[in-house]
């Protein structure tokens, strides 16, 4: 009986010693496998200094006018590639709606009504917007695309094409970032430059939109 009793009471100890090494052992594991609320603290602040020093040596203005700058000069790319595929399609420039209509282009911004031939814009032509029956446009162009470039929240575009043989279809915007600021100085100072680039590109850049620079940025 003695016995029998000896032997339960030493089993529970054993159980209780057991459980006691299991609950260090699993306070253990925590410990290697988790964080204490002074070690978060500490990971928090050593990224917050991290932000701070990224922050100081990069200009988010910068960055975010650079971005602007790039999109007004994809826009002008796919523009510059819509105008001479519809020229090639139709053996009329966008801007004509007849033979007869004028070919050159002196400087102007580009908006949904100018430049234009003796009924369409050039917008008008170069998409198919729900609007006027004798303008049903060739659809080289999206609406949303015409509606984003002509928007007040978009840098203005700018156009120019003296009409004469040989020359080029020069469209334009005020860069806002310094990167395309100096790009623009750049090119404007270049003496190689081709003959037919826009003066009003050069110095006298219009200012009335996002970009306050003196020379605009031209393609092609």
């Amino acid at each position: 009986m003695l016995s029998s009793k000896f032997k339960v009471q030493s089993f529970d100890k054993a159980q209780d010693k057991s459980s006691k090494f299991k609950g260090f052992a699993l306070i253990r594991q925590l410990a290697e496998k988790g964080f204490t609320m002074i070690e978060l603290l500490i990971v928090i602040a050593v990224l917050g200094v991290l932000a701070v020093a990224v922050l100081s040596a990069i200009n988010p203005i910068e960055q975010i006018n650079r971005g602007r700058d790039t999109s007004t000069r994809s826009d002008l790319e796919q523009l510059l590639s819509a105008i001479d595929r519809h020229n090639a399609a139709v053996g009329l420039w966008p801007w004509q709606d007849l033979a007869g209509d004028t070919v050159k282009v002196t400087w102007r911004q580009i908006t949904m009504t100018d430049p234009a031939g003796t009924q369409c814009s050039m917008l008008e032509n170069l998409s198919a917007i729900p609007g006027d029956p004798n303008c049903p446009g060739t659809d080289e162009i999206k609406a949303a695309f015409v509606s984003r470039i002509t928007s007040t929240n978009s840098n203005a575009l700018f156009m120019e094409y003296t009409g004469t043989t040989g020359t080029s279809v020069y469209v334009c915007f005020n860069p806002q970032s310094n990167s395309f600021k100096q790009e623009a100085d750049k090119r404007c100072t270049d003496t190689s430059k081709p003959n037919d680039y826009p003066t009003t590109a050069c110095d006298t850049c219009p200012k009335t939109s996002l970009g306050k620079s003196d020379n605009c940025i031209c393609l092609p």
